[in-house]
């Protein structure tokens, strides 16, 4: 597999566990939606690695003590609709107090370019690090536009994090946003004619949604 920089394949044994199920079409909307939760949590646990600690005084039940907590990094989520809903409560799971932003983007099926319709971000987005979702990022179209977006209202920083990545998508996306980092599960072969991903998982927003 080709590398490419600041792209991050998570190949942790849960999260390649339950991408097995996820790719499977004989998983129902059910149990689709709930492992793109469960991969989600496993991925964001992963993605705040990097998260800067301070040390803080603590009392136990025996005595002082120092201990960490995170150093006011404020976090935001903000899911491509409609699939990037299907990540945010797992992500959420981890941390309750970030905010959620969205930005609405579809595919137009002549160009296969991304159309914008609706943005939402939460005000002190300018404070806050920032965490991209979509599940599958196939041209990469949605994704370089989303981040875009936001790069407009200058957050302190940007990631991206997929489940699912096509090789060309993550050349788009790293050639035109090289200061973001790229989280995913896997790297699968190529595109198809109609721009999905191959073997992929489908469409994801009508699995998690139920719409197909």
């Amino acid at each position: 597999m080709q590398s490419y920089k600041n792209v991050f394949v998570m190949d942790h044994p849960l999260i390649q566990h339950k991408l097995t199920f996820l790719r499977d079409a004989s998983t129902g909307t059910k149990n689709f939606r709930e492992l793109v939760s469960e991969i989600a949590t496993l991925m964001c646990y992963e993605a705040t690695r990097d998260l800067p600690l301070m040390d803080v005084e603590t009392v136990t039940p025996m005595q002082k003590t120092t201990t960490k907590v995170i150093a006011g990094r404020k976090l935001a989520f903000v899911p491509i609709l409609r699939a990037g809903l299907g990540m945010v409560d797992g992500m959420l799971n981890l941390v309750p107090s970030a905010k959620v932003g969205h930005i609405g983007l579809y595919r137009d099926h002549e160009t296969l370019k991304p159309v914008e319709y609706y943005n939402k971000l939460p005000q002190d987005i300018e404070e806050r690090d920032v965490i991209v979702l979509d599940p599958m990022l196939a041209t990469g179209g949605s994704a370089i536009d989303a981040i875009t977006i936001v790069k407009r209202s200058h957050p302190k920083s940007i990631k991206f994090l997929c489940v699912i990545a096509a090789p060309e998508g993550l050349e788009a996306l790293t050639a035109v946003h090289p200061d973001v980092q790229v989280y995913c599960a896997a790297v699968d072969e190529k595109l198809n004619e109609n721009g999905y991903i191959l073997p992929g998982l489908g469409d994801a927003g009508d699995r998690i949604f139920g719409t197909k």
